[in-house]
Order: structure tokens, then sequence, then C-alpha cells
């Protein structure tokens, strides 16, 4: 696999990630408005630790979970990119694309503009034939990012998150799919 190339849009920059990530990575991760649509709250380990599985699969594979800049300004704003749909979850294999933002980025369209270029790469230069997006079922922010990204709902591949408790808010996921334009 080619190394993970640096993606660039009109107004971010999407990169492999750098010490200088951690502080507001953590900050951002640690925020309950933002770690609850991902099955938080997380402490700063844990935090850290996404960090490295994150970089980590940049470097073996050549894409994943990159961090999210603005060009005007170089601010951290969060990270958005591919991974590999977990073995744990009941799909035969496939890719994901996830995206989070800190709050100061929020309703300001940077995910979609991320995904919108996640989607690109992923189809042009890994030559995926699709990407899934999946969710909390009340994470409405991010299924409205994944309708202005044009993914088609897919009902048939709802999920119970295994990695939730049952009574968890988030457990039950819905799938959105986007397929390659070739």
């Amino acid at each position: 696999m080619t190394r993970a190339p640096q993606i660039e849009t009109e107004r971010l920059v999407l990169r492999r990630w750098r010490e200088d990530d951690a502080e507001p990575y953590v900050a951002m991760m640690l925020d309950t408005d933002v770690s609850r649509w991902l099955g938080g709250p997380f402490d700063e380990a844990e935090a850290l630790a996404r960090i490295a599985r994150n970089e980590a699969a940049l470097e073996a594979h050549g894409f994943g979970r990159m961090a999210m800049e603005r060009r005007s300004d170089g601010a951290f704003l969060g990270y958005c990119g591919l991974m590999p749909i977990a073995e744990t979850l009941p799909f035969d294999g496939g890719f994901e694309v996830g995206w989070s933002l800190a709050q100061g980025g929020w309703g300001q369209g940077y995910a979609s503009e991320a995904a919108r270029a996640v989607f690109a790469d992923g189809f042009s230069r890994l030559g995926l034939p699709q990407i899934l997006a999946f969710t909390g079922v009340l994470n409405h922010r991010s299924q409205a990012v994944a309708r202005r990204l044009g993914m088609s709902r897919d009902p048939d591949q709802d999920f119970d998150h295994p990695g939730l408790a049952d009574d968890h808010p988030l457990k039950r996921h819905i799938v959105f799919v986007a397929r390659s334009p070739q």
C-alpha cells in the first residue's frame, strides 16, 4: 500500500498526526458534547491511544483517520478518514468513513468537505467500490452530513453496535453507503 497522502481541499488539510495535535485532540475527546457521539466519555490515555492507532493505520496501510486542520490558520479541527470496518461489526469487510470535529468547527461544512476529499481518495487511489458510514440513530448531525454527501441509507445493514451496552442510547446504528462513480 502506498504511504498516506496529505489531502488538501479549499479550506482544509487532512494529514498525518503530529505531536502538537495531542493537546487539542485530547481536549476534543474530553468534551462530553463531542465524545457522547463516539461512545465516550474518554480520558486522556484513551484519547492518546486513539491518536496512536490512527497514526499506525496511516503508516501501515496508507489510509486511516487523518488529522484535520484549517488551511487559513493551521488550527486543529478534528479528524476524518477511512478505516477497515472492524471485524467485531456485522459486515463482510469493507471500509468506513469517519469524522469528528471539535465544537469550534461544528456547523461550518468542514466534515462534509473533508469526507468528500476522503471519498475521492478512496475511490480513485484505493479503488474502493463503496464506502460506508454508520452512526447512532440519535446522532442527527452525522446523519445530516451523510445525506449532504449524497450517501444512500441502507436500512438492511443497520445494526446494534456490539461495543456498546444494551441500554446505551447509541446502541442502534444506521448505515449509509457511497458507491464509486466508476
